[in-house]
């Protein structure tokens, strides 16, 4: 099995760039939502296909997985501005109590991400252009990634200090802790990058 690295899937996605990911996706015979049922993951799929990789064979060459992760962008006055937060994973209490930010897999899951903005026409549109591929490409001690350290730690110490139904996506500048999962008595929880942090990763990538 050809090893696709992450700054080769990158490579891949970049070639892209521009090019309506619909019609891509109907090219390999992905179905988005011609038959009457959307396929929510159609994005997902093409982008694997796209980056080089076959579905669900993300493997890098030491062993860790990245993950692509399509994130719909809009124009609000003018500005291009991402629709939406974005999941980065689920919440285990007994891992957060346990790990601090660098051991902790929130920030497994940020810093494995490649981050595919598209462009979002409406629900079912005709057509999505992939705009840009970044990924969270900062040191240990930036500024960045320092502040999202904190949110972290604050989160982490709310639940040690008022339990892990005190969780509210109010906490947190850059990333936040809120419940994930149908319905309003849903009592999972969730890391999601705020479209903050989103907008900034796309618009320091290269």
């Amino acid at each position: 099995m050809k090893i696709i690295t992450r700054t080769t899937a990158i490579k891949n996605l970049n070639k892209y760039i521009g090019q309506d990911l619909r019609k891509l996706a109907l090219e390999y015979g992905i179905t988005t939502y011609e038959t009457g049922k959307q396929n929510k993951g159609w994005k997902g799929l093409i982008l694997e296909r796209l980056a080089g990789l076959e579905t669900n064979v993300s493997k890098a060459p030491n062993g860790l997985s990245y993950e692509l992760k399509s994130v719909s962008f809009r124009y609000i006055k003018d500005q291009l501005v991402p629709k939406e937060t974005m999941a980065i994973t689920m919440i285990n209490p007994s891992e957060l109590k346990n790990d601090s930010f660098f051991e902790s897999h929130c920030w497994a899951k940020l810093k494995s991400i490649i981050f595919c903005a598209v462009m979002w026409h409406g629900q079912n549109a005709d057509s999505g252009e992939l705009l840009k591929v970044a990924n969270l490409d900062f040191a240990e001690d930036d500024d960045l990634i320092q502040e999202i350290k904190a949110d972290y730690d604050f989160i982490r110490n709310k639940l040690i200090t008022q339990g892990f139904e005190a969780l509210t996506g109010v906490d947190g500048k850059w990333i936040q802790a809120r419940t994930k999962g149908p319905g309003h008595g849903s009592i999972s929880r969730a890391f999601y990058a705020r479209t903050c942090l989103v907008k900034k990763i796309f618009e320091t990538a290269s």
